[in-house]
C-alpha cells in the first residue's frame, strides 16, 4: 500500500497542483494517477512559467499557434487546455467510476479580469467550452466582486472551482453562491447537478503568525481555520435547504485543501496531513511536495465531524492579538496581487519565447 492509500479509502482525494507537458510526455502524470492515488490536476501559472521558459517541449506548438496568429492569453489558454485535456482523458475513467465525484481537470480564468464580474463569468463559460471535455472545473475567485459570477456559472452548467478562499466566512459566501445558483437550475426544471469545489488555502496561516502563537500552538492556525470550516461544511450538507437541493439531484458542495506544499517544505507536512484528513475533502499540492507530505505509516485519522478543539484554537489566538477574519481578507486581497503578477510574467515569458521562435534563423556561411 503506498503513503496516500489511507487517506484515499477514508474518502479524501488527492490532486496534483501544476502540469507541464514534460511531466505529461515522461509519464509522470499517469504515475501519479496510478501510484500516488491522485484523482485530480490542477494547472497553475507560477509552475508554467520555468516549464515555457526553459523546456523546448512547448517550442513546435508554440510555433504553429504563432503562425495561426495566436498570442498573448489566447495563445497561452490553447497551451494550457492542450495539457489539461490529456490529462483530462487520462483521469476519465476515474470520472466514469466515481460518477462525476472525482477525476477532474481545473483550470482558472485570467487574473487580470477578477474586478470584472461579468467578464469573469463570461471567460468561465468559453473555457469550459474550449476544454471540451466533461471533466473540467474552472476556477473563479472567491473574492466578493466575483461571488456573483460563481452563482451564475453554477446557473449556467458550468463546473466551478471557488478559489482564493482563507476562513470560514469566505467558504460560507462561496457555499451560498452555489446553492443559490443550483437552486436556480431546480426552479428552471433544469439538472442541478454541477460540481463544485470550495478551495481553502491553509499554507498561509502559520508563516503570516510564526514567532506571535500562543505557547504549544505552532503550525496550529492553518489547521484550526480548516477544521472551522469543514464544520460549517457539514452544518450545510445536513442543512434542510441543502437537503431539498440534494433530493432534487444536487451534487454536495466539496472542499480543497489548498497551499499545504509550501507547508510541506516547511516542516510542517505531518501534521499538516494527518490535521486535514477527512471524507468528502480534497487535498492538492504539487509534485515536488507529494514525497515530503506523505510519510509512510501516518495515522490517518479523519476530522471530527464537530471539527473537533478548533474553538479553543481559535479563541487562543484570538486572545494573543490576531485577528482572524481581518487577515484572511488581507491574504485575499494579496493573493488576488500576486496572481496578478505571476500572470504579467508567464505572458511576459511567452512573449519571449514566441520571439525567438518567430526570428529568422541565421544560416551558416559557406
Amino acid at each position: 500500500m503506498n503513503a496516500t492509500q489511507p487517506f484515499h479509502e477514508l474518502g479524501q482525494s488527492l490532486w496534483l497542483e501544476g502540469i507541464t507537458r514534460d511531466m505529461l510526455d515522461g509519464g509522470r502524470v499517469k504515475q501519479a494517477i496510478e501510484e500516488w492515488a491522485v484523482t485530480g490536476v490542477i494547472f497553475d501559472p507560477v509552475l508554467f512559467i520555468p516549464a515555457i521558459r526553459s523546456s523546448p517541449s512547448y517550442d513546435a506548438a508554440i510555433g504553429k499557434k504563432l503562425k495561426k496568429e495566436m498570442v498573448g492569453e489566447d495563445l497561452l489558454f490553447d497551451l494550457a487546455l492542450e495539457d489539461l485535456r490529456y490529462a483530462a482523458d487520462l483521469l476519465r475513467p476515474i470520472h466514469d467510476r466515481t460518477d462525476g465525484v472525482d477525476g477532474w481537470a481545473v483550470i482558472g480564468v485570467s487574473p487580470l479580469i477578477a474586478h470584472d464580474a461579468g467578464r469573469v463569468l463570461a471567460a468561465a463559460k468559453d473555457l469550459h467550452r474550449r476544454a471540451g471535455r466533461p471533466n473540467f472545473l474552472v476556477t473563479i475567485p472567491g473574492s466578493r466582486v466575483c461571488i456573483p459570477a460563481v452563482e451564475e456559472a453554477i446557473e449556467a452548467g458550468v463546473p466551478v472551482n471557488v478559489g482564493l478562499l482563507f476562513s470560514r466566512e469566505h467558504y460560507l459566501a462561496a457555499a451560498e453562491a452555489f446553492l443559490r445558483g443550483t437552486e436556480r437550475r431546480i426552479d428552471a426544471g433544469l439538472s442541478p447537478g454541477i460540481a463544485s469545489i470550495a478551495s481553502l488555502s491553509v499554507g498561509r496561516w502559520d508563516a503570516a503568525v510564526a514567532g506571535r502563537a500562543p505557547d504549544g500552538l505552532d503550525n496550529q492556525l492553518g489547521i484550526a481555520v480548516a477544521r472551522s470550516t469543514y464544520k460549517a461544511c457539514r452544518e450545510l450538507l445536513h442543512s434542510p435547504r441543502w437537503e431539498r437541493a440534494f433530493h432534487a439531484g444536487a451534487r454536495p458542495h466539496r472542499l480543497l485543501w489548498a497551499g499545504s506544499g509550501a507547508a510541506a517544505s516547511n516542516g510542517r507536512a505531518p501534521s499538516y496531513a494527518v490535521g486535514l484528513a477527512a471524507p468528502m475533502t480534497i487535498h492538492k499540492m504539487p509534485e515536488g511536495a507529494l514525497e515530503k507530505f506523505f510519510e509512510p505509516g501516518e495515522p490517518c485519522l479523519p476530522i471530527p465531524a464537530d471539527g473537533g478543539d478548533f474553538e479553543s484554537v481559535l479563541a487562543r489566538f484570538q486572545k494573543s492579538g490576531i485577528q482572524i477574519e481581518e487577515l484572511a481578507d488581507q491574504f485575499q486581497n494579496e493573493e488576488v496581487d500576486r496572481d496578478v503578477k505571476s500572470w504579467i510574467e508567464l505572458l511576459s515569458v511567452l512573449a519571449s519565447k514566441s520571439a525567438t521562435l518567430a526570428a529568422p534563423q541565421s544560416q551558416p556561411s559557406l
